[in-house]
């Protein structure tokens, strides 16, 4: 739902970007799950969030972080709640940890691509569409995740159908 970047003040908080669809849910949360690459998701209380007017940076206050030291542990850590806890989404909308994971397949051919690793979510620094970095035996490959490329997403059956632009496999795998 949301990645801390750095403390905030003095009395303990986070200020954490944004990652969700439903931001105005943040300030709801009254616990989540919170974790890092090196660690496992632990459980945390908030005891308040407030949005930012950009809506795209949030700021917490977790129960016993009352201090700078203690805040800039978080730092790096994501925000994430429960999967039975997430918001229903719209049909052609999907979570990115759902994404993570789905075999990618050319949708003329019908061969294996690879796998998506990640999602690189765009923002003001990096404007344009999200991209899947798909792991391939030839290195990463970079997918557009747009309606026209990525014609069929089966998330249930970790199955993705891309009609990649000629060329695009070439430009962009290492």
């Amino acid at each position: 739902m949301a990645r801390i970047v750095r403390s905030q003040g003095r009395r303990g908080e986070v200020r954490a970007e944004v990652l969700t669809d439903f931001p105005e849910r943040l300030i709801e949360l009254k616990r989540a799950w919170i974790g890092s690459d090196s660690e496992e998701p632990r459980e945390i209380r908030i005891r308040s969030c407030r949005l930012e007017p950009s809506r795209r940076f949030a700021v917490f206050h977790f129960e016993g972080c009352d201090s700078i030291d203690q805040a800039e542990r978080f730092v790096g850590c994501s925000i994430e709640v429960p999967l039975a806890g997430r918001m229903p989404l719209t049909p052609g909308m999907h979570y990115i940890s759902d994404l993570v994971g789905c075999r990618v397949y050319d949708a003329a051919s019908g061969a294996l691509l690879g796998e998506v690793v990640r999602v690189e979510l765009t923002g003001e620094e990096t404007p344009g569409t999200p991209l899947l970095v798909v792991d391939t035996p030839h290195g990463e490959l970079l997918v557009p995740l747009a309606e026209e490329i990525c014609r069929t997403i089966d998330t249930e059956a970790k199955r993705i159908e891309a009609a990649l632009p000629e060329g695009l496999a070439g430009l962009n795998l290492g």
